[in-house]
């Protein structure tokens, strides 16, 4: 069974999910809280997380090190997020954005750094 980042980094790899994407070129991860809800900790039956609730996904970001971050301005270099970004925002949804140095898209051998605290 795969740990909490293995978990993640797959979910963002996917292309089977709407509600989480690859940020800031890879650097973040970029999550649509309440398409999240319903598209992930919704699940009957075949959930990702052992939980159903956002808070629990949060909590379990923050212990493997991850920290929330602000939305700046700069916008992502491709087209195809930038247009992701755009829609996400316009759709007055929540976005919530978390960093984590071992856990960037361009490095995948940092993932095995990234440990629960």
């Amino acid at each position: 069974s795969l740990c909490f980042p293995q978990k993640l980094w797959k979910m963002l790899e996917s292309d089977k999910f709407q509600s989480i994407w690859w940020s800031e070129g890879g650097r973040c991860v970029a999550v649509n809280k309440d398409l999240f809800e319903a598209e992930v900790l919704g699940r009957e039956g075949q959930q990702v997380f052992h939980t159903q609730k956002i808070k629990s996904f949060v909590r379990q970001l923050n212990a493997y090190g991850f920290t929330k971050m602000q939305r700046d301005i700069q916008r992502s270099a491709s087209l195809p997020e930038f247009l992701a970004e755009e829609a996400a925002a316009s759709a007055h949804s929540q976005i919530l954005y978390y960093y984590n140095p071992s856990f960037n898209r361009a490095h995948p051998w940092l993932l095995e750094t990234c440990k629960r605290r």
